[in-house]
């Protein structure tokens, strides 16, 4: 796989990478980790609120009215 990393990007990931004592390779899989993790929880977050709009609708509405 190639990347293409802007250079004020790459700059920034070098200077982190030293820092860090790592690799700027290292570096980008710890941030698709990330992204990753990020869209797992959003997914499970939005499955959980359909769940509980569709078992709980009617009470829901009565809340509204209230």
């Amino acid at each position: 796989m190639n990347l293409r990393v802007p250079e004020d990007l790459d700059r920034r990931l070098e200077k982190l990478a030293a820092e860090e004592h790592t690799s700027k390779s290292a570096l980008l899989l710890q941030g698709a980790e990330l992204v990753l993790q990020r869209h797992a929880r959003r997914h499970e977050i939005s499955e959980g609120l359909n769940f509980v709009i569709g078992h709980n609708a009617e009470l829901l509405k009565r809340l509204e009215d209230a």
